[in-house]
């Protein structure tokens, strides 16, 4: 008698536990199979990211990153050597003197071909003459004023909002006055060439006397073996002594040849000053604000970081004898005598 009630205590006890453990293994397997498919999302996401990402920087160092090369080292020009500008430092601006000097030089020899079409007169107050002496520049030139009823356009003396007259009317005559060879305007010549200051001032310096023996020289050309092919149309252009400063500097060859790259590199960006001011004002503004943002970081979050959680569990009450006898009960089952 009691092993039949035994085995059928056992039985009943099988038969509650075993839906429950099915439907346990139900949802362990289906949680099981949900996260690893979103481990997988996860996985696939973050590799198309990091392959987009590393593409993107291929990508523009393919299209930007790599420096300029010509086919041929004849045709690409012989690498100008690097300089100590002091423009290029971080805590340096412009040298004015140089450039008022480098302006003298480009009005005495370089203006006769080349233009700077894109400086208007304003830009050189403050930066290398006062108010008095651009307007004074400026109406040295004629400008063509607006049609007026007659149809007519007259002259007028230049302002400080008009930009530097070029030397010839257009392409043609320049080309006509140089045996076909077009002068550039030299507003952006120091960025739009490869090497920067480094290369005008090789370009200026690096006529020799007589070209190296094996030098093939086109007729009409010169050779410079920093300029592409090495046959330049302009012939050397500075000598010692080919103009007086003002300011009593010695003008030698390099020194004509510093000052004025110095004045195409500030035509070039005459807002480097001002905006490597800015930077620095930026870069201490930035400084405190982090320093205040460590800061309040800090206060905020000091009493969650070093706050301790302590927990007690509950202690689980002792089993009473008969306590399974008692769930039988309860469940419906009794013991039978």
């Amino acid at each position: 008698m009691l092993a039949r009630s035994s085995l059928r205590s056992s039985r009943a006890f099988a038969a509650a536990k075993s839906p429950a453990v099915r439907t346990a293994t139900r949802n362990a397997s289906s949680q099981s199979s949900q996260s690893a498919a979103a481990s997988w999302k996860n996985t696939a996401l973050l590799s198309s990211t990091t392959l987009l990402a590393a593409g993107s920087v291929s990508w523009y160092y393919y299209q930007f990153g790599r420096p300029t090369q010509a086919m041929t080292l004849a045709e690409e020009g012989l690498h100008p050597p690097k300089f100590p500008w002091e423009h290029t430092k971080l805590t340096r601006t412009f040298d004015h003197q140089a450039l008022r000097r480098g302006f003298h030089v480009y009005r005495e020899v370089c203006a006769a071909c080349h233009s700077i079409s894109r400086i208007p007169y304003r830009k050189f107050v403050g930066s290398l003459m006062t108010v008095d002496e651009a307007k004074a520049m400026a109406e040295e030139q004629e400008y063509d004023t607006d049609p007026n009823d007659e149809g007519e356009i007259e002259k007028r003396p230049g302002k400080l909002s008009d930009y530097m007259l070029p030397p010839y009317q257009n392409d043609e005559a320049a080309r006509a006055a140089n045996n076909g060879a077009l002068p550039p305007d030299l507003s952006l010549i120091v960025k739009a060439r490869h090497g920067g200051c480094d290369y005008v001032f090789a370009l200026l310096t690096g006529y020799p006397e007589e070209p190296p023996a094996g030098a093939v020289v086109q007729s009409g050309l010169n050779f410079n073996p920093y300029f592409p092919g090495t046959g330049i149309g302009m012939p050397k252009q500075l000598f010692d002594g080919l103009v007086d400063y003002e300011d009593g500097t010695p003008a030698t060859a390099s020194q004509m040849a510093k000052d004025v790259v110095e004045f195409l590199n500030w035509t070039a960006e005459p807002e480097a000053d001002e905006r490597k001011k800015m930077g620095w004002k930026v870069m201490a503004i930035t400084t405190v604000l982090f320093g205040l943002s460590v800061w309040v970081k800090r206060y905020k979050w000091a009493t969650i970081k070093t706050r301790k959680l302590s927990y007690t569990p509950p202690h689980a009450p002792a089993k009473q004898p008969g306590s399974s006898f008692r769930r039988f009960q309860q469940h419906g089952y009794e013991q039978k005598p």
